[in-house]
Protein backbone atom coordinates (compact mmCIF):
# COMPACT_ATOMS: atom_id res chain seq x y z
CA UNK A 1 0.00 0.00 0.00
CA UNK A 2 1.39 3.42 -1.00
CA UNK A 3 1.29 6.11 1.67
CA UNK A 4 0.00 9.62 0.83
CA UNK A 5 3.56 10.98 1.19
CA UNK A 6 4.94 8.41 -1.24
CA UNK A 7 2.07 9.12 -3.62
CA UNK A 8 2.82 12.86 -3.63
CA UNK A 9 6.53 12.17 -4.17
CA UNK A 10 5.78 9.83 -7.06
CA UNK A 11 3.52 12.43 -8.69
CA UNK A 12 6.33 15.02 -8.79
CA UNK A 13 8.51 15.02 -11.91
CA UNK A 14 11.88 13.38 -11.42
CA UNK A 15 14.83 15.77 -11.22
CA UNK A 16 17.48 14.92 -13.78
CA UNK A 17 20.95 15.10 -12.32
CA UNK A 18 23.51 15.21 -15.14
CA UNK A 19 26.58 13.10 -14.39
CA UNK A 20 30.02 14.66 -14.24
CA UNK A 21 32.36 13.12 -16.82
CA UNK A 22 34.28 10.18 -15.37
CA UNK A 23 37.64 11.87 -16.01
CA UNK A 24 36.54 15.31 -14.80
CA UNK A 25 37.94 14.93 -11.29
CA UNK A 26 41.30 13.68 -12.59
CA UNK A 27 41.73 16.70 -14.87
CA UNK A 28 40.55 18.98 -12.06
CA UNK A 29 43.13 17.67 -9.59
CA UNK A 30 45.86 18.01 -12.22
CA UNK A 31 44.73 21.60 -12.71
CA UNK A 32 44.83 22.19 -8.93
CA UNK A 33 48.45 21.02 -8.78
CA UNK A 34 49.39 23.14 -11.80
CA UNK A 35 47.59 26.20 -10.40
CA UNK A 36 49.59 25.86 -7.19
CA UNK A 37 52.78 25.71 -9.25
CA UNK A 38 51.78 28.75 -11.32
CA UNK A 39 51.11 30.85 -8.21
CA UNK A 40 54.31 29.86 -6.41
CA UNK A 41 56.46 30.26 -9.52
CA UNK A 42 54.77 33.61 -10.18
CA UNK A 43 55.83 34.71 -6.70
CA UNK A 44 59.38 33.63 -7.54
CA UNK A 45 59.27 35.70 -10.76
CA UNK A 46 57.97 38.79 -8.96
CA UNK A 47 60.28 38.54 -5.95
CA UNK A 48 63.35 37.98 -8.15
CA UNK A 49 62.51 41.21 -10.02
CA UNK A 50 61.90 39.39 -13.29
CA UNK A 51 58.36 40.64 -13.88
CA UNK A 52 59.42 43.04 -16.66
CA UNK A 53 62.13 40.84 -18.17
CA UNK A 54 59.91 40.22 -21.23
CA UNK A 55 58.54 43.70 -22.03
CA UNK A 56 56.35 42.47 -24.91
CA UNK A 57 53.36 40.12 -24.57
CA UNK A 58 52.69 37.23 -25.13
CA UNK A 59 56.06 36.79 -26.82
CA UNK A 60 59.42 37.53 -25.21
CA UNK A 61 61.40 39.91 -27.45
CA UNK A 62 59.36 38.53 -30.33
CA UNK A 63 60.08 34.89 -29.48
CA UNK A 64 57.68 32.16 -28.45
CA UNK A 65 60.26 30.99 -25.91
CA UNK A 66 62.97 33.40 -24.76
CA UNK A 67 66.32 34.64 -26.11
CA UNK A 68 69.34 32.63 -25.06
CA UNK A 69 71.77 35.49 -25.66
CA UNK A 70 71.31 39.26 -25.71
CA UNK A 71 72.72 39.79 -29.23
CA UNK A 72 69.92 37.63 -30.72
CA UNK A 73 67.37 40.43 -30.27
CA UNK A 74 69.53 43.53 -30.56
CA UNK A 75 67.22 45.12 -33.14
CA UNK A 76 63.83 44.10 -31.68
CA UNK A 77 61.48 46.94 -30.74
CA UNK A 78 61.18 45.61 -27.16
CA UNK A 79 64.87 46.39 -26.53
CA UNK A 80 63.93 50.07 -26.56
CA UNK A 81 61.75 49.41 -23.51
CA UNK A 82 64.19 47.27 -21.52
CA UNK A 83 67.58 45.69 -22.20
CA UNK A 84 67.66 41.91 -22.51
CA UNK A 85 68.39 40.05 -19.24
CA UNK A 86 68.63 36.43 -20.33
CA UNK A 87 68.94 35.08 -16.78
CA UNK A 88 65.57 36.66 -15.94
CA UNK A 89 63.68 36.42 -19.23
CA UNK A 90 63.25 32.64 -19.03
CA UNK A 91 61.48 33.00 -15.68
CA UNK A 92 58.81 35.34 -16.97
CA UNK A 93 58.21 33.44 -20.21
CA UNK A 94 58.16 30.03 -18.53
CA UNK A 95 55.59 31.41 -16.09
CA UNK A 96 53.45 32.47 -19.04
CA UNK A 97 53.79 29.01 -20.57
CA UNK A 98 52.64 27.09 -17.51
CA UNK A 99 49.83 29.60 -17.00
CA UNK A 100 48.78 28.95 -20.60
CA UNK A 101 48.84 25.21 -19.95
CA UNK A 102 46.57 25.77 -16.96
CA UNK A 103 44.23 27.71 -19.22
CA UNK A 104 44.01 24.72 -21.56
CA UNK A 105 43.10 22.43 -18.65
CA UNK A 106 40.40 24.85 -17.48
CA UNK A 107 39.05 24.99 -21.04
CA UNK A 108 38.88 21.18 -21.06
CA UNK A 109 36.98 21.21 -17.77
CA UNK A 110 34.51 23.77 -19.12
CA UNK A 111 33.91 21.69 -22.26
CA UNK A 112 33.34 18.52 -20.22
CA UNK A 113 30.98 20.28 -17.82
CA UNK A 114 28.96 21.94 -20.60
CA UNK A 115 28.72 18.95 -22.93
CA UNK A 116 25.11 18.13 -21.92
CA UNK A 117 23.87 21.69 -22.05
CA UNK A 118 22.04 22.91 -25.11
CA UNK A 119 24.69 24.56 -27.30
CA UNK A 120 26.98 24.40 -24.26
CA UNK A 121 30.11 23.22 -26.09
CA UNK A 122 29.44 25.72 -28.89
CA UNK A 123 29.31 28.61 -26.39
CA UNK A 124 32.56 27.57 -24.69
CA UNK A 125 34.34 27.12 -28.01
CA UNK A 126 33.01 30.45 -29.34
CA UNK A 127 34.23 32.33 -26.27
CA UNK A 128 37.66 30.71 -26.42
CA UNK A 129 37.92 31.36 -30.17
CA UNK A 130 37.15 35.07 -29.76
CA UNK A 131 39.89 35.42 -27.16
CA UNK A 132 42.34 33.40 -29.28
CA UNK A 133 41.67 35.58 -32.34
CA UNK A 134 42.24 38.69 -30.24
CA UNK A 135 45.79 37.69 -29.22
CA UNK A 136 47.49 38.08 -32.64
CA UNK A 137 45.44 41.22 -33.21
CA UNK A 138 46.86 42.66 -29.98
CA UNK A 139 50.37 41.68 -31.06
CA UNK A 140 49.88 43.67 -34.29
CA UNK A 141 48.81 46.79 -32.42
CA UNK A 142 45.03 46.44 -32.88
CA UNK A 143 44.42 46.87 -29.16
CA UNK A 144 40.84 48.17 -29.31
CA UNK A 145 39.62 45.37 -31.57
CA UNK A 146 41.43 42.76 -29.44
CA UNK A 147 39.83 44.16 -26.29
CA UNK A 148 36.36 44.02 -27.87
CA UNK A 149 36.85 40.36 -28.77
CA UNK A 150 38.06 39.54 -25.24
CA UNK A 151 35.05 41.32 -23.71
CA UNK A 152 32.71 39.47 -26.06
CA UNK A 153 34.22 36.13 -25.07
CA UNK A 154 33.88 36.97 -21.37
CA UNK A 155 30.25 38.03 -21.92
CA UNK A 156 29.38 34.71 -23.57
CA UNK A 157 30.83 32.77 -20.63
CA UNK A 158 29.16 34.89 -17.95
CA UNK A 159 25.79 34.79 -19.74
CA UNK A 160 26.03 31.00 -20.00
CA UNK A 161 26.97 30.73 -16.31
CA UNK A 162 23.90 32.77 -15.33
CA UNK A 163 21.63 30.49 -17.36
CA UNK A 164 23.12 27.16 -16.28
CA UNK A 165 22.65 25.39 -12.97
CA UNK A 166 25.61 23.84 -11.16
CA UNK A 167 24.42 20.25 -10.85
CA UNK A 168 27.11 19.13 -13.26
CA UNK A 169 29.55 21.94 -12.36
CA UNK A 170 28.76 23.70 -15.66
CA UNK A 171 28.22 27.09 -14.03
CA UNK A 172 31.39 27.15 -11.95
CA UNK A 173 33.44 25.74 -14.85
CA UNK A 174 32.30 28.57 -17.14
CA UNK A 175 33.03 31.14 -14.44
CA UNK A 176 36.50 29.65 -13.89
CA UNK A 177 37.27 29.93 -17.60
CA UNK A 178 36.10 33.56 -17.55
CA UNK A 179 38.32 34.26 -14.54
CA UNK A 180 41.40 32.71 -16.13
CA UNK A 181 40.88 34.73 -19.32
CA UNK A 182 40.68 37.92 -17.25
CA UNK A 183 43.75 36.67 -15.37
CA UNK A 184 45.62 36.54 -18.68
CA UNK A 185 44.61 40.16 -19.32
CA UNK A 186 45.93 41.13 -15.89
CA UNK A 187 49.20 39.38 -16.72
CA UNK A 188 49.41 41.41 -19.91
CA UNK A 189 48.66 44.67 -18.07
CA UNK A 190 51.24 43.79 -15.41
CA UNK A 191 53.88 44.00 -18.14
CA UNK A 192 52.49 46.76 -20.33
CA UNK A 193 51.61 49.00 -17.36
CA UNK A 194 55.05 48.48 -15.81
CA UNK A 195 54.19 46.59 -12.59
CA UNK A 196 51.35 48.90 -11.59
CA UNK A 197 50.67 47.87 -7.94
CA UNK A 198 46.88 47.57 -8.22
CA UNK A 199 47.30 45.29 -11.26
CA UNK A 200 50.00 43.18 -9.56
CA UNK A 201 47.77 42.78 -6.51
CA UNK A 202 44.77 41.97 -8.70
CA UNK A 203 46.82 39.41 -10.62
CA UNK A 204 47.72 37.67 -7.34
CA UNK A 205 44.10 37.64 -6.16
CA UNK A 206 42.93 36.41 -9.56
CA UNK A 207 45.39 33.53 -9.38
CA UNK A 208 44.14 32.55 -5.94
CA UNK A 209 40.51 32.82 -7.08
CA UNK A 210 41.29 30.54 -10.02
CA UNK A 211 43.00 28.06 -7.67
CA UNK A 212 40.01 28.13 -5.29
CA UNK A 213 37.43 27.56 -8.03
CA UNK A 214 39.37 24.64 -9.52
CA UNK A 215 39.88 23.14 -6.06
CA UNK A 216 36.17 23.47 -5.30
CA UNK A 217 35.31 21.67 -8.56
CA UNK A 218 37.86 18.94 -7.86
CA UNK A 219 36.39 18.14 -4.45
CA UNK A 220 32.80 18.25 -5.74
CA UNK A 221 33.65 15.94 -8.64
CA UNK A 222 35.47 13.56 -6.27
CA UNK A 223 32.31 13.12 -4.14
CA UNK A 224 34.02 13.01 -0.75
CA UNK A 225 31.74 14.90 1.67
CA UNK A 226 32.42 15.50 5.37
CA UNK A 227 29.10 15.18 7.19
CA UNK A 228 28.64 17.15 10.39
CA UNK A 229 25.56 17.85 12.45
CA UNK A 230 26.49 21.54 12.64
CA UNK A 231 27.84 21.76 9.10
CA UNK A 232 25.93 24.99 8.42
CA UNK A 233 27.59 26.82 11.30
CA UNK A 234 31.04 25.48 10.50
CA UNK A 235 30.67 26.54 6.86
CA UNK A 236 29.90 30.09 8.00
CA UNK A 237 33.00 30.09 10.21
CA UNK A 238 35.10 28.80 7.31
CA UNK A 239 33.70 31.47 4.96
CA UNK A 240 34.64 34.15 7.51
CA UNK A 241 38.14 32.68 7.62
CA UNK A 242 38.40 32.82 3.82
CA UNK A 243 37.29 36.46 3.81
CA UNK A 244 39.84 37.68 6.36
CA UNK A 245 42.59 35.55 4.79
CA UNK A 246 41.78 37.12 1.40
CA UNK A 247 42.08 40.61 2.89
CA UNK A 248 45.47 39.70 4.34
CA UNK A 249 46.65 38.21 1.04
CA UNK A 250 45.58 41.40 -0.73
CA UNK A 251 47.58 43.43 1.79
CA UNK A 252 50.54 41.12 1.25
CA UNK A 253 50.27 41.62 -2.49
CA UNK A 254 50.06 45.39 -1.99
CA UNK A 255 53.10 45.25 0.28
CA UNK A 256 55.10 43.32 -2.29
CA UNK A 257 53.97 45.41 -5.27
CA UNK A 258 55.01 48.62 -3.49
CA UNK A 259 58.32 47.13 -2.26
CA UNK A 260 57.32 47.76 1.35
CA UNK A 261 58.32 44.40 2.84
CA UNK A 262 61.41 45.91 4.49
CA UNK A 263 59.92 49.34 5.20
CA UNK A 264 60.52 48.75 8.91
CA UNK A 265 64.07 47.57 8.34
CA UNK A 266 64.84 44.32 10.15
CA UNK A 267 62.81 45.30 13.22
CA UNK A 268 60.10 43.06 14.63
CA UNK A 269 57.76 43.50 16.46
CA UNK A 270 58.78 47.17 16.44
CA UNK A 271 59.21 49.18 13.24
CA UNK A 272 62.35 51.30 12.72
CA UNK A 273 62.86 51.07 16.46
CA UNK A 274 59.36 52.32 17.40
CA UNK A 275 56.00 50.75 18.13
CA UNK A 276 54.11 53.38 16.10
CA UNK A 277 56.52 55.26 13.80
CA UNK A 278 55.61 58.10 11.46
CA UNK A 279 53.40 56.79 8.68
CA UNK A 280 51.19 57.94 5.81
CA UNK A 281 48.20 55.69 5.19
CA UNK A 282 46.60 58.16 2.77
CA UNK A 283 49.56 58.06 0.39
CA UNK A 284 50.28 54.38 0.97
CA UNK A 285 46.87 53.22 -0.20
CA UNK A 286 46.28 55.28 -3.34
CA UNK A 287 45.16 52.58 -5.76
CA UNK A 288 45.35 54.44 -9.08
CA UNK A 289 48.17 56.77 -10.09
CA UNK A 290 47.75 56.84 -13.86
CA UNK A 291 49.59 54.92 -16.58
CA UNK A 292 53.15 55.30 -17.78
CA UNK A 293 55.04 55.19 -14.47
CA UNK A 294 57.63 52.43 -14.03
CA UNK A 295 56.86 50.96 -10.60
CA UNK A 296 59.81 48.54 -10.46
CA UNK A 297 61.59 49.24 -7.18
CA UNK A 298 58.62 51.28 -5.89
CA UNK A 299 57.87 54.99 -6.00
CA UNK A 300 56.51 55.63 -2.49
CA UNK A 301 58.39 57.44 0.25
CA UNK A 302 59.37 55.81 3.54
CA UNK A 303 56.32 56.85 5.57
CA UNK A 304 53.88 55.53 2.96
CA UNK A 305 55.69 52.19 2.83
CA UNK A 306 55.74 52.01 6.63
CA UNK A 307 51.96 52.50 6.63
CA UNK A 308 51.55 49.56 4.24
CA UNK A 309 53.80 47.36 6.37
CA UNK A 310 51.94 48.31 9.57
CA UNK A 311 48.58 47.46 7.96
CA UNK A 312 49.92 44.08 6.86
CA UNK A 313 51.22 43.31 10.35
CA UNK A 314 48.01 44.35 12.11
CA UNK A 315 45.85 42.28 9.79
CA UNK A 316 48.23 39.35 10.27
CA UNK A 317 47.37 39.39 13.98
CA UNK A 318 43.65 39.27 13.17
CA UNK A 319 44.15 36.33 10.81
CA UNK A 320 46.40 34.52 13.29
CA UNK A 321 43.93 34.82 16.18
CA UNK A 322 40.86 33.88 14.12
CA UNK A 323 42.34 30.91 12.25
CA UNK A 324 43.97 29.56 15.42
CA UNK A 325 40.62 29.82 17.20
CA UNK A 326 38.94 28.09 14.25
CA UNK A 327 41.52 25.29 14.40
CA UNK A 328 40.87 24.82 18.14
CA UNK A 329 37.14 24.86 17.47
CA UNK A 330 37.45 22.19 14.77
CA UNK A 331 39.84 19.95 16.69
CA UNK A 332 37.03 19.21 19.17
CA UNK A 333 34.73 18.14 16.32
CA UNK A 334 34.70 14.39 15.57
CA UNK A 335 36.34 13.62 12.24
CA UNK A 336 37.94 17.06 11.91
CA UNK A 337 41.10 16.61 13.97
CA UNK A 338 43.37 16.11 10.95
CA UNK A 339 42.14 19.22 9.13
CA UNK A 340 42.24 21.26 12.34
CA UNK A 341 45.81 20.20 13.11
CA UNK A 342 46.93 21.04 9.57
CA UNK A 343 45.27 24.45 9.77
CA UNK A 344 46.93 25.24 13.11
CA UNK A 345 50.38 24.15 11.90
CA UNK A 346 50.07 26.22 8.74
CA UNK A 347 49.04 29.30 10.73
CA UNK A 348 52.13 29.07 12.96
CA UNK A 349 54.38 28.34 9.97
CA UNK A 350 53.02 31.31 8.04
CA UNK A 351 53.59 33.70 10.94
CA UNK A 352 57.10 32.32 11.41
CA UNK A 353 57.90 32.80 7.72
CA UNK A 354 56.60 36.37 7.84
CA UNK A 355 58.82 37.22 10.81
CA UNK A 356 61.80 35.48 9.16
CA UNK A 357 61.28 37.60 6.04
CA UNK A 358 61.77 40.76 8.10
CA UNK A 359 64.56 39.58 10.40
CA UNK A 360 66.60 37.98 7.59
CA UNK A 361 66.14 40.77 5.05
CA UNK A 362 63.65 39.12 2.68
CA UNK A 363 65.64 36.12 1.38
CA UNK A 364 64.11 34.84 -1.86
CA UNK A 365 63.47 31.28 -0.63
CA UNK A 366 61.68 32.42 2.53
CA UNK A 367 59.62 34.99 0.62
CA UNK A 368 58.47 32.39 -1.92
CA UNK A 369 57.60 29.95 0.89
CA UNK A 370 55.56 32.71 2.54
CA UNK A 371 53.49 32.98 -0.63
CA UNK A 372 53.12 29.20 -0.78
CA UNK A 373 51.95 29.19 2.84
CA UNK A 374 49.11 31.55 1.97
CA UNK A 375 48.01 29.22 -0.84
CA UNK A 376 48.09 26.19 1.48
CA UNK A 377 45.98 28.00 4.07
CA UNK A 378 43.49 28.76 1.32
CA UNK A 379 43.62 25.11 0.26
CA UNK A 380 42.54 23.95 3.72
CA UNK A 381 39.69 26.45 4.04
CA UNK A 382 38.31 25.98 0.52
CA UNK A 383 38.57 22.19 0.88
CA UNK A 384 36.47 22.34 4.04
CA UNK A 385 33.96 24.65 2.37
CA UNK A 386 33.60 22.28 -0.58
CA UNK A 387 33.29 19.09 1.48
CA UNK A 388 31.18 20.03 4.51
CA UNK A 389 27.63 18.67 4.37
CA UNK A 390 24.79 18.12 6.78
CA UNK A 391 23.97 14.48 7.66
CA UNK A 392 21.77 12.65 5.17
CA UNK A 393 18.23 12.00 6.45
Amino acid sequence: MISPTESRAASRPAISRPAVHRHFHRIAWLAVALALGVIVFGAFVRLSNAGLSCPDWPTCYGRAAWPSTAHEVVDHVATAIRPVEVHKAWREQFHRMIAGTLGVLVLALALLAARRRKHGVLQIVAAAALVAIGIPMYMHGEHVAASILAIAGEAILLFAALRWSNLDLARVAAITLAVIIFQALLGMWTVTWLLKPVVVMGHLLGGLLTFSLILWMAWRATHSPIRLADAGLVRKLVIAGIVILTVQIALGGWTSANYAALACGNDFPTCVGQWWPNHDFREGFVLWRGIGVDYEGGILDGEARIAIQLAHRMMAMVVFVYLLWLALRLIRTPGMRGWATLLGLLVFAQVGLGIANVKLGLPLSIAVLHNAGAVLLLFVLVSLLARLRSPEP
